[in-house]
């Protein structure tokens, strides 16, 4: 096959590939808390002595709050379920979390909740996250505070 023959075909076969329209992928799903919170990766990597309440679950007395911060994680999703990539990036955003706490010098992040797309889901049980054709992502608000003991 001559040189200009190659690049012709080559060039079809590019454009043809241009014009196939994309199946983006974009799902938002939840998932319970204490399914990403007891797995031995979450065990392993959080620290029990920075304690997390999700929604408005009840807490101790506020003694000081260090402000309201936001953490926003993904993870490759390739070769994993959605399920699994997703505890992935919650155990990201969560380690986040207690990391901030340590810094500003609280115990505790409070009022943790979801966001996907700019709307929170505000949840004692369940998270969200995003699901696309190779990451997912989950972002999460929660108030960084130092509890009565």
């Amino acid at each position: 096959m001559n040189t200009s023959r190659l690049v012709a075909m080559l060039a079809g076969v590019a454009s043809a590939l241009v014009l196939v329209p994309a199946n983006a992928r974009d799902d938002r799903m939840t998932f319970p808390v204490a399914d990403a919170m007891t797995t031995d990766a979450a065990r392993s990597a959080l620290s029990s002595e920075i304690r997390m309440f999700f929604g408005d679950a009840a807490h101790p007395a506020v003694e000081r709050s260090f402000g309201i911060f936001t953490s926003n994680k993904k993870t490759n999703a390739v070769g994993k379920s959605d399920k699994l990539a997703c505890e992935w990036a919650f155990l990201s955003a969560m380690k986040s979390f207690q990391e901030r706490a340590v810094r500003e010098g609280g115990n505790a992040v409070i009022n943790i909740r979801s966001i996907y797309k700019g709307k929170l889901l505000t949840s004692v049980t369940d998270y969200e996250c995003g699901a696309g054709n190779i990451m997912v992502g989950v972002t999460f608000k929660g108030e960084v505070v130092k509890l009565d003991k």
